[in-house]
């Protein structure tokens, strides 16, 4: 989600001393800030080899494209075996890792209940039923599934199981694409993929890069921490852009797959802080499900870098992990 502003971009793009490029995937903006060298190929052999990285996603785990892995293996019939490619292989077992350590807030195999509840192509319809919810709920978890990673061989044990990567792939494109770039040279960046980043290296200034994660409110462009950071992932995910209403009930996209409902709870956004812009990306998602005390109990546990902002009464708060405390600036934690 775009939840993550970066401090001084227009600055640095219309500086000598960066490259910028930019361009459309994954049905969002992608943009690459990087510090130039002599010893670095031309900034179109850059955006190629980002481009590259990009696509294998796509190819791999876009489910709008009927072509792509993902799309062959959700409709395949049952028990039918797939071998998918190593990407998908490293994917899934990372997102499945995740679900095991939260015991099922975080699942994969959750696509059932989003198309249910209009969060995917076909938008909100009317609220389904209990009835209706509890029979979904027979597709989804990863006991659905009869995976053997050795070999990557990968079939479903009922019919209708679908699998969505959507709250991991992105951040798996932008580290790919950041290993590219550091394949060719490129050591100082930093790259945005609607809203979720990694980051290399040193800013133009000759410090840590320094971004701002958005107040979670409705409207854009307030901040509500800033923080300082180098070669690691950023990602934020949030209840509060994608819902929709119905009799004065408010209902997020972020599903519950252990009980099919969204969840209702005071927590509004997560921002995980990660070596790999993919599992910040997965870890953000798995943490809103959770709310703001188990998820801050599960990231002191884990030892992760989490960033939470909750509902109390009217007012929005921040509370932060021991292992994000280092990356905040000064007098920019509580927005």
């Amino acid at each position: 989600m775009l939840v993550v502003l970066l401090i001084g971009l227009q600055g640095c793009a219309k500086s000598s001393n960066v490259v910028k490029l930019e361009g459309s995937i994954y049905g969002t903006g992608w943009s690459l800030v990087y510090l130039p060298d002599e010893s670095l190929p031309a900034p179109d052999v850059v955006e190629k080899a980002v481009r590259a990285a990009f696509e294998v996603v796509n190819v791999s785990m876009n489910t709008y494209d009927p072509q792509s892995l993902i799309s062959e293996f959700n409709a395949l019939p049952a028990d039918e075996v797939m071998e998918v490619d190593w990407d998908f292989t490293y994917v899934l077992n990372e997102a499945m890792k995740i679900t095991r350590t939260t015991e099922g807030a975080y699942d994969v195999t959750v696509a059932p209940l989003i198309d249910l509840w209009g969060f995917g192509p076909g938008g909100p319809t009317q609220i389904p039923t209990d009835a209706v919810i509890a029979s979904t709920l027979q597709v989804v978890g990863l006991s659905r599934l009869n995976w053997q990673p050795s070999i990557r061989y990968l079939s479903k044990r009922v019919a209708g199981v679908s699998l969505e990567f959507s709250s991991i792939a992105k951040g798996y494109g932008v580290d790919l694409a950041g290993d590219e770039l550091d394949e060719l040279g490129v050591k100082n960046f930093m790259l945005e993929v609607g809203g979720e980043l990694q980051l290399r290296g040193h800013s133009p200034r000759g410090d840590a890069w320094r971004i701002a994660v958005e107040r979670p409110e409705q409207g854009r462009g307030t901040f509500q921490a800033a923080v300082n950071v180098s070669d690691v992932g950023v990602a934020t995910s949030g209840d509060y852009r994608n819902y929709f209403e119905r009799d004065g009930q408010r209902y997020s996209h972020i599903i519950d797959p252990r009980t099919g409902y969204p969840v209702q709870h005071d927590l509004v956004s997560v921002t995980v802080i990660h070596p790999s812009t993919a599992l910040a990306d997965a870890w953000a998602t798995a943490l809103c499900v959770l709310g703001t005390e188990r998820a801050l109990d599960l990231a002191e546990r884990v030892g992760l870098a989490v960033y939470l902002v909750y509902r109390d009464a009217d007012a929005l708060k921040p509370v932060w992990s021991t292992k994000f405390g280092p990356f905040l600036a000064s007098n920019a934690a509580s927005g």
